[in-house]
């Protein structure tokens, strides 16, 4: 499946155990933001990208949460080295 670099740079904070946090209004998507789970914000993850993942099932919010990264979302992330 083609991903974008964007996408995979987000789905791979994300299945570190990043979410992405979204400013709505009523019945549509004004602004998303993805942060790392050290709480620094991930300049890559713009609304467009938010939309892609969201529209392939990659990322799912339940009860009102955050998203987070589903397991279609991890089955399609590359593995990257962490360089802590």
């Amino acid at each position: 499946m083609n991903i974008s670099k964007p996408e995979q740079r987000t789905l791979h904070a994300l299945a570190q155990g990043g979410h992405i946090a979204v400013l709505k209004d009523h019945t549509k998507f004004l602004d998303a933001e993805c942060y790392t789970r050290d709480g620094y914000r991930l300049v890559d993850c713009r609304l467009a990208t938010f939309k892609r993942l969201k529209k392939r099932g990659f990322i799912m919010s339940m009860d009102g949460q955050p998203y987070r990264i589903t397991r279609a979302g991890l089955a399609a992330v590359r593995a990257q080295l962490d360089n802590r």
